[in-house]
């Protein structure tokens, strides 16, 4: 589990890297259950208002086990950007954060 420390060192180095507002796409991966992509795609809406639910993208794991979920996002600020990707990590059905 990624520690606070080392979250807010990542977003210091994402600031110096973009001009917000900027196009961030964000992968989350969890177990393939029922529910999990939309309940991404709402967290990902609370967050960022104009998220369109429609430009996710899926992909099964080749066993079938885990689906990772990359969500284009448009974000206008650090603080955006830093917000939904911490409510994804902290979501119970979310194992990793990209």
């Amino acid at each position: 589990m990624t520690d606070s420390v080392s979250l807010t060192a990542a977003f210091d180095r994402i600031e110096q890297l973009l001009e917000f507002p900027a196009d961030f796409p964000i992968k989350v991966m969890g177990r393939q259950a029922d529910g999990f992509a939309q309940a991404i795609a709402d967290l990902a809406r609370a967050h960022v208002p104009d998220f369109d639910p429609g430009a996710i993208e899926l992909r099964l794991s080749s066993k079938g086990g885990y689906l990772s979920i990359t969500l284009p996002l448009r974000v206008a600020s650090r603080s955006q950007l830093e917000g939904v990707a911490r409510a994804l990590a902290a979501h119970p059905m979310v194992r990793v954060v990209l």
